[in-house]
């Protein structure tokens, strides 16, 4: 049983460690999407669907941020359309081999995508060979969440405010090792958007995963971080982790206390990940509008508004067109500053 009664996306589960409950079968059923794929059905009309179980591709890593607040979206909407939802994770190449396999994926609705500001935006400006176009091959339906970026410092350094920060890193030029879970990743781009913007200079410090990253930080090692919430929200709560700022315009749910980037004095930053759900190009208007009725409903239930907060996410609702709209506008802001910071393509 989950927090929304039965629901066709379950049939077990495994706790993960901030208690909320994995299913097994989404982690492990990619056969199972596959085998529907390959039978050639018919899509069925627009008005009867979804008429099977539908496939999402999360180009991310079982476990991650984005999958799990992914699986608490996806758990409710199965409930409300009557059918499940299984999810396929593709990670690899930033999030590029799962979003490029779900754009060239048959447009009859059974196959979806969530994806993410990199993808569908900072990734044109990063890899030179995108092998997908965000606007022309996948069809928008709808963001539901935002991570904003949290920066976070070791507890034993001496800067308690984004300004000590500032100065800190200013008084000892890339000293400030930071840590990343890669070149091009939401935490990279957001320290080279500070660095831009403060005139710091740091050091960054790119990992395989987060929990190669963590001990480091615990240590001092790497003692800086812009991070999603997630990442460190055990940090923060054992005393090891001091967040100092988040890259939000406002202040986010699960840390009413820590200010916003402008509230603490550095205006015009703010840096997240935002998830969104898609479909291939060209798929039926109406297959679009019901799958974000259906979102819609899911992300306005209390429960899944907590679920969410839990995760260090933030609700956020945009309709297909006002998400197109966000997408390319992300592009643009992502491609000046890549630019300006001087991020080869890849």
């Amino acid at each position: 049983m989950t927090p929304f009664g039965r629901s066709k996306i379950t049939d077990s589960t495994a706790p993960c460690a901030n208690g909320f409950h994995l299913n097994r079968r989404s982690l492990l059923s990619f056969g199972a999407g596959a085998v529907l794929a390959a039978t050639g059905v018919r899509p069925a009309r627009a008005q009867d669907y979804p008429a099977r179980p539908v496939q999402v591709l999360v180009p991310f890593a079982g476990g991650s941020a984005s999958d799990v607040v992914t699986r608490i979206l996806l758990n409710r909407m199965s409930t409300s359309l009557g059918q499940a939802f299984v999810v396929d994770n593709r990670p690899g190449a930033g999030g590029n081999i799962g979003t490029a396999a779900a754009a060239h994926a048959s447009p009859d609705g059974y196959t979806l995508l969530m994806s993410t500001s990199g993808p569908l935006a900072a990734n044109k400006s990063l890899y030179k060979d995108l092998p997908y176009d965000p606007l022309k091959d996948l069809a928008p339906i709808g963001l539901f969440a935002t991570l904003p970026n949290v920066i976070v410092i070791n507890s034993k350094l001496p800067p308690k405010s984004l300004a000590e920060l500032i100065d800190y890193a200013k008084a000892h030029p890339r000293e400030l090792n930071y840590g990343t879970v890669g070149v091009g990743s939401s935490q990279h781009l957001a320290a080279a958007y500070f660095e831009q913007l403060t005139g710091a200079e740091l050091t960054h410090v790119p990992y395989r995963n987060i929990a190669a990253y963590t001990p480091d930080f615990i240590a001092g090692q790497v003692p800086l971080g812009f991070q999603l919430l997630p990442n460190v929200l055990g940090l923060i709560k054992s005393g090891d982790a001091r967040p100092l700022a988040v890259a939000n315009d406002k202040r986010m749910t699960a840390l009413p206390d820590v200010p916003t980037a402008a509230e603490a004095g550095l205006k015009n930053y703010e840096s997240a990940a935002w998830l969104a759900l898609l479909a291939p190009a060209n798929t039926e208007k109406p297959v679009i509008e019901r799958l974000y009725k259906a979102m819609v409903e899911a992300v306005n239930d209390p429960k899944v508004r907590a679920l969410f907060v839990e995760q260090g996410a933030e609700p956020l609702v945009m309709d297909p067109q006002g998400l197109k709209d966000f997408m390319a506008s992300e592009a643009a802001k992502w491609a000046r500053i890549i630019k300006k910071i001087g991020i080869e393509p890849m």
